[in-house]
């Protein structure tokens, strides 16, 4: 099977879901109306979405402001975010990690979008400001980017998710909504959101958290729930290198420790903590008592946001740890939305590799690429086809204006304007592309500098199996990169490479000299 995609703009209903043209944002002037209720019409929606809106609140698109948190510090796709953030990591060829996140907002119909950026951010600013503006989010919608920022009130950079949103809200409050929506930028997952939506105001919490179903894999880092039979947090626990974090709720009054502790979280976490669970040390007994793990995603009411961030917690840096600990300890109702679909929150080179494989496959993908009713948008390029000279290609994803010798691909993604020379065998492995077609250039110029008269891209009979290769890579000819001694784990940046769980990453704009082994 070979899948050469085309980023086209989308040429479905424009006035359902709309394509996506890479033209600047245009803020339009908002109506001076806004209605609480509407009349039964129909509204844009995927195929599991209802069919009219709950008429006791605005439609998603009026009433929801979806926020989108990308900070990549601390990031476990090292090297892939050395020169950019996680969002901003291609992913099947054509696409980049951010765009199912801004595509699941799209197809819930959610069309006010914010972009809280920081590290690494130059990328994912360029892509979010040129991909998602104009056409197909409304006459109100738009995706903002926020950069970090530095003024007369706060003159250091975002401390934190919970920090970089408490010093936008000013600007996020110029819309009337009634929930945010919160969202980590870099997962993989195809979320219908209207549904959590409806939950959290069903149930009339202050707080929804979306959760893992039974059966999967927890990763604490977002943090381990305990739900009643009505899928209420009873705790909220959240581990750290020695022992768990947990925080009791069950309608319990905030404890005199916690409301005294709190000035000084950071430092003092470890011993508040330990003197609540002192003071109420009462566990669920419910029969129906589970325990799920967070994905980080929230729904939380706009004015409990603002009470949260700006007057309980004015000095929390994190959700996580600290805002919603104190959510639950100040007795506010936190529920949960248990999610069955797939999600990946890219915890590792490996899982980033797994996800990568899967759009590969000819049926049962995890994530699917190609879903006619949930399309994945993302920038239009104007490039030409993919070239093919004789070449193997074997159940594997072309992007875009590629040029492809006499070699053999097998099991691979190759990204965008890639390279790849006569007699080469690429099996089983991730080939992000690159920014510019460098062959000619080399040839008119004589480039003979160190690395300079190797191409970008992959040179004639090299040999690639089970990596990696980042942008603007320059692989020589008769290259061996099958990772040949078995290495699990390898650092070897100065030669333009690292080895993580097994999977060679060549590292972007690295230069693997003719000949080389690795």
């Amino acid at each position: 099977m070979v899948i050469l995609q085309l980023s086209l703009p989308i040429s479905m209903d424009l006035q359902k879901n709309g394509s996506i043209n890479g033209s600047a944002r245009i803020r339009r002037k908002r109506s001076s109306k806004f209605h609480c209720t509407l009349p039964p019409r129909l509204f844009m929606s995927n195929s599991q979405q209802p069919q009219y809106p709950n008429l006791l609140f605005p439609s998603t698109n009026q009433s929801v402001a979806a926020i989108l948190l990308e900070d990549g510090s601390q990031s476990k796709l090292y090297p892939l975010t050395k020169k950019i953030s996680e969002g901003a990591i291609p992913i099947a060829a054509n696409y980049r990690l951010v765009d199912a996140v801004v595509s699941n907002c799209i197809n819930s119909n959610i069309n006010r979008i914010y972009a809280l950026t920081q590290f690494n951010s130059t990328s994912l600013n360029s892509h979010l400001s040129r991909a998602y503006t104009g056409q197909g989010l409304g006459k109100e919608g738009f995706v903002e980017v926020i950069t970090a920022y530095q003024s007369l009130e706060d003159d250091d950079w975002f401390q934190g998710a919970a920090d970089a949103v408490r010093r936008c809200l000013w600007l996020m409050e110029e819309y009337p909504v009634t929930e945010f929506l919160i969202l980590p930028g870099h997962h993989l997952y195809k979320m219908d959101y209207q549904k959590i939506i409806e939950a959290h105001r069903n149930s009339r919490a202050d707080m929804t958290i979306a959760a893992l179903s039974a059966g999967r894999e927890q990763d604490p880092n977002f943090g381990i729930l305990s739900l009643n039979s009505e899928n209420q947090v009873l705790e909220f626990r959240l581990k750290s290198d020695s022992e768990p974090i947990t925080f009791v709720s069950v309608g319990f009054p905030p404890s005199s420790a916690l409301l005294k502790c709190y000035s000084f979280w950071g430092s003092s976490l470890r011993k508040f903590t330990s003197e609540i669970q002192e003071e109420s040390p009462v566990k669920c007994n419910d029969v129906a008592y589970r325990e799920f793990s967070s994905m980080g995603i929230y729904v939380i009411n706009r004015d409990i946001m603002v009470k949260l961030l700006r007057e309980h917690f004015p000095k929390a840096n994190d959700f996580a740890s600290e805002v919603i600990p104190g959510a639950i300890s100040l007795g506010m109702k936190v529920q949960a939305f248990l999610f069955d679909g797939y999600w990946e929150d890219m915890r590792s080179i490996e899982a980033f590799y797994l996800a990568n494989m899967e759009s590969t496959k000819k049926a049962d993908m995890a994530f699917n690429f190609f879903d006619k009713k949930s399309p994945i948008y993302t920038l239009p390029r104007v490039l030409p086809p993919t070239h093919v000279t004789d070449a193997i290609i074997i159940d594997s994803v072309i992007g875009d204006g590629c040029i492809l010798g006499r070699c053999k691909i097998k099991g691979t993604v190759v990204g965008m304007k890639t390279r790849i020379g006569d007699g080469a065998v690429i099996e089983d492995s991730v080939i992000m592309g690159s920014d510019i077609y460098q062959m000619e250039d080399i040839r008119r110029s004589g480039m003979d500098r160190k690395g300079l008269d190797i191409p970008i891209g992959i040179g004639e009979d090299t040999q690639i199996r089970k990596a990696i290769v980042d942008k603007n890579a320059r692989i020589g000819r008769n290259v061996l990169i099958i990772n040949k001694d078995s290495v699990r784990e390898g650092n070897s940046e100065a030669n333009g490479y690292m080895i993580s769980e097994g999977i060679v990453v060549v590292l972007h704009s690295a230069v693997i000299p003719n000949g080389s082994i690795i």
